[in-house]
């Protein structure tokens, strides 16, 4: 056997394989949440952090005008390597937010690979699960206004979410926003980056 040639054939099935990794995926990480919750208090702080580590973060500002916006948030809740879905007691008023948390938790079965990260902002875990209190009164309004199957799959997908775990930020951080995205959400990622990064370099 040429051990030169094989070392050499599986360092380029190596190096195939990195650069495969490295394109697969657009952003590191996705925000779903509801603007008129955490726009500009929350996330905007998330954001920040995200960005300042190094981290290829999609927000909605990024969106390009003029395109079937439902069609582009797909496309990048598709291409990004882990889905951040900040919950706030009003996020379930949003059939934006809800049918992008459903296409995050049809990609976390299809996509190998893929990682989801629920933060419970202002509210508690198991009013997503359960859909109660605001969760229920946004569901008793999308019962008579929406299509009952896709009503289904939100109550489904809201379920499975919750379930993943994720971060409670009252029980985190004692509900202070910069140390919770100073001192647990950014060393999280940026462990997350460097060890993407030495798969691909």
């Amino acid at each position: 056997m040429d051990t030169s040639s094989s070392a050499h054939g599986a360092g380029s099935a190596a190096s195939s394989s990195s650069s495969q990794s490295s394109n697969r995926w657009k952003y590191e990480v996705f925000l779903s949440f509801r603007g008129e919750d955490t726009r500009n208090t929350f996330t905007d702080h998330l954001f920040i952090a995200l960005r300042n580590a190094g981290i290829n973060t999609f927000i909605d500002n990024q969106l390009t005008r003029g395109e079937n916006i439902q069609s582009e948030l797909d496309q990048e809740i598709k291409g990004s390597r882990i889905a951040v879905i900040v919950f706030s007691k009003e996020y379930a008023e949003s059939r934006w937010c809800l049918r992008e948390l459903s296409k995050i938790m049809r990609c976390l079965k299809d996509q190998e690979g893929k990682i989801v990260c629920p933060i419970f902002y202002d509210v508690d875990p198991s009013q997503v699960r359960k859909q109660e209190d605001s969760f229920g009164e946004a569901f008793q309004k999308h019962e008579t206004a929406e299509d009952p199957n896709e009503v289904k799959q939100w109550r489904e997908d809201l379920k499975a979410s919750a379930d993943l775990g994720g971060w409670n930020l009252k029980t985190t951080a004692d509900g202070y926003t910069f140390l919770f995205t100073s001192n647990f959400i950014s060393p999280c990622f940026i462990k997350f980056h460097r060890d993407f990064l030495s798969l691909i370099l």
